[in-house]
Formats: structure tokens, C-alpha cells, sequence
């Protein structure tokens, strides 16, 4: 009675912890950081085996429709430069949609700012309250650090279903994906970047436009900075030739509906 007793009571103990012995087992908290090469000349880029396999694992995603022609804008928000005004209106005058990922400190300082995305219709992104490595944190804080993004975009805009999520430096594990899933969050990764963040080293709009351009492909997911000038000065001439090259610009919902997702809150 005495082994019995124990064994019930370490099985009270992990399920008042929250910690599934069986299932916890099943996915690693090994980090992962997401990254994918150049590819150029329009072609596809290939993330290799083991990002793509863990992906579709989880449902998460990197590319859009890639038989198409079609490109999809999102921009990463840790803070505010001066620079979300111009993107905004560049937005807005080319009727171009966008995904903002948000932090904490964005929806804190900047209410106005997301209000506005949220009005001129754009989709709302989490990118976590206090941006931290999500991998070294425990499920009670990851739920927190989605949660009060959320509450504070629902707070500020009275969007209530926010679907996406993207882990700050894009940093996650087999776990971090189920924990996001398990809380209705789909992961969006990116298939061209380039090393725009830096705001005391931007090297004008002629870069930022090379560097797009040159990276861009059907089904592209671009992931730009919010707090670069060099983005902000050069979006008006990519999204005009862009479209010059047969690019068409959709929302990331337009593709996640295309794909006829069986999470019914990606198409609410």
C-alpha cells in the first residue's frame, strides 16, 4: 500500500505542477532558432529537413501560396522609432495588408499606433508581453506572456481573436510550438529577412530595397523591423515594383482561409 500511496501521490503532485509525465516526454525543449538562406532569382528558399519537418508537425508555417504569386508583409514591433507613421500611410495609400507582431512595451507606449493598424486592417500579431527566449521560460509564464498581449489588443481595439504568434528572435522548441497550439496560436516564421534592426546602423533606403528585391519569391513571408528607416523610406518603391513584377499582396488570414485550416478561430 505504501508504493501504491506514493506513485498516487507523485501523479497528484505532476498534474497540481501541470507537468504530464507521459505526454512532456514527447517534445523536446531543445532550442531551436529559425533561420533560412538566400536563395535569389525568385526561387523558394529551403529552411533544410528539420525546421520544415518540425513545422508542419506543429502547424506552423514559413510560406504562403508559392503558386502563386503572392507576398505577405509582417513586421516585428518591439518598440517604437519614428518610423510606423510613414509605413502606415505607405500601407494604406498602396491598400496593402500587413501583420504587426506586438510586444508589451509597443501596445504600452504606442496605444495609438495599434489602434490604428487595427483600424486601417490590418491583423494584430503576438510577439510576446516582455519578448523574452520563450524556451527558458515555464508554462505558466508562456501562457502569461501571450495572455497579457492579448487582453491589452483586446483592451485597446476590441480585437478578441488574436491568431498569430511569432517567438521573439525567433527562438522556440517542439514544446514552445505545442504550448502555442494548446492556447489556439498558430507559429509564423518567415522565408526572407535581412539584418535590419539595428537602428544606429541603417545604410539607406537603396539597401533595404536591394535587399528585398533581391530575396523576394512567390509565397514569400517577409519579416521587416518596424524601427528601421531604411524600410520605412524604401516600402513605397518595393510595393510598387513588386507589383510591376506580377506580385500580388495578401494577409496572412487570406492564406491561412485558402488553405481551409480546421482551426476555426484562424477564420473568424
Amino acid at each position: 500500500m505504501s508504493i501504491l500511496f506514493r506513485r498516487i501521490s507523485i501523479l497528484i503532485t505532476l498534474v497540481f505542477l501541470n507537468i504530464n509525465p507521459i505526454i512532456s516526454s514527447a517534445y523536446s525543449n531543445n532550442v531551436i532558432h529559425w533561420g533560412i538562406p538566400k536563395a535569389g532569382n525568385e526561387m523558394i528558399p529551403d529552411p533544410g529537413a528539420e525546421l520544415k519537418e518540425v513545422t508542419k508537425k506543429n502547424k506552423a508555417f514559413y510560406l504562403g501560396d508559392v503558386k502563386n504569386k503572392h507576398i505577405y508583409l509582417t513586421f516585428d514591433c518591439g518598440y517604437e522609432n519614428g518610423q510606423t507613421d510613414k509605413i502606415l500611410k505607405v500601407l494604406r495609400s498602396k491598400k496593402v495588408p500587413a501583420t504587426f507582431f506586438v510586444t508589451g512595451q509597443y501596445l504600452k507606449t504606442e496605444p495609438g499606433l495599434v489602434k490604428r493598424m487595427a483600424k486601417e486592417g490590418h491583423i494584430l500579431g503576438n510577439h510576446t508581453w516582455h519578448h523574452p527566449n520563450l524556451t527558458t521560460v515555464n508554462k505558466i509564464r508562456f501562457q502569461k506572456e501571450l495572455a497579457l498581449v492579448k487582453s491589452e489588443i483586446g483592451s485597446l481595439t476590441g480585437v478578441t481573436h488574436i491568431n498569430y504568434m511569432r517567438p521573439p528572435e525567433g527562438v522556440f522548441s517542439e514544446k514552445t510550438l505545442k504550448w502555442a497550439n494548446e492556447l489556439g496560436y498558430t507559429h509564423v516564421f518567415w522565408s526572407m529577412a535581412y539584418k535590419d534592426w539595428e537602428i544606429n546602423s541603417q545604410k539607406g533606403a537603396d539597401y533595404a530595397y536591394q535587399q528585398i528585391m533581391s530575396r523576394v519569391h512567390p509565397g514569400a513571408i517577409i519579416l521587416l523591423h518596424s524601427v528601421s528607416s531604411d524600410n520605412a523610406d524604401a516600402l513605397e518603391k518595393v510595393i510598387d515594383d513588386l507589383r510591376k513584377k506580377g506580385y500580388i499582396f495578401k494577409s496572412l488570414d487570406d492564406y491561412v482561409i485558402q488553405q481551409h485550416s480546421p482551426n476555426p478561430f484562424l477564420i473568424q
